[in-house]
């Protein structure tokens, strides 16, 4: 336990520099995927594969499915000027874009950001994809920038949301009651983080599973990322699967 000079508990100190860096508004190159700044020349695609669904997948956002690409491209007008959010589009191989994401709560004081605004088409869901692009953020953002802590939050009944968080080896932190209203109802919002202690070992895990050996030639999974043993000690409360 860590005293002040009145003999109060306070937490250790906090090991680094500090503020750290922004993210930068640069790709993140993978094997399947690309994550690059989000822009209106992606309207017309990303409007093409968002009507490849019936609008389910937007129930627990505060928006709906873009009407047509003209509203797509008002929206990545709108999103290309945030700072925070900062907005980045999925490219799939092709260099097709197939779904948006951010950063947000940006806390360079603290060197802590939240991933979210996470709008995958159906060409992404459920995909090698999914899973690099998020490793991808995760990885700009404790390995280049140096950040803490790293912070998923969805709607508490949004129930894939929830388990994605799990699989990628988020901790769950609770659930905030009422924390805001979306769409006219209600939101209680769940809460989850992996921090930089931990990092190495989702790092590896999810490393692991995205290497090109662990799929057989139709891209089917020889593995599951749960099939990974954590490291002793890497403080892992949730197993991946």
């Amino acid at each position: 336990m860590v005293e002040n000079a009145f003999g109060l508990p306070v937490g250790p100190p906090a090991d680094l520099d500090l503020p750290r860096p922004r993210p930068p508004r640069t790709p993140m190159r993978g094997r399947t995927c690309s994550v690059v700044p989000v822009s209106p020349d992606h309207a017309e695609a990303l409007h093409e594969a968002y009507a490849q669904e019936d609008g389910r997948n937007w129930t627990y956002l505060s928006l709906e499915p873009p009407r047509d690409a003209a509203e797509m491209r008002a929206r990545l007008v709108a999103m290309e000027a945030s700072e925070d959010p900062l907005y980045h589009t999925v490219l799939d191989a092709a260099g097709r874009p197939v779904g948006t994401c951010s950063y947000l709560r940006i806390a360079p004081e603290a060197a802590s950001v939240e991933v979210g605004w996470i709008t995958w088409s159906p060409r992404l869901q459920r995909s090698v994809m999914s899973t690099e692009a998020m490793y991808l953020m995760m990885a700009r953002a404790f390995d280049e920038l140096g950040y803490r802590r790293y912070e998923w939050k969805c709607d508490a009944l949004n129930a894939p949301s929830r388990r994605a968080a799990e699989r990628l080896g988020f901790t769950f932190e609770g659930i905030h009651r009422q924390a805001t209203v979306v769409k006219g109802r209600n939101r209680d919002t769940a809460w989850f983080s992996i921090l930089d202690g931990e990092w190495p070992d989702r790092r590896a895990r999810l490393a692991a599973w995205l290497d090109p050996a662990n799929f057989d030639g139709d891209g089917r999974q020889r593995r599951p990322l749960g099939s990974y043993s954590a490291a002793p000690g890497a403080g892992l409360e949730r197993g991946l699967s």
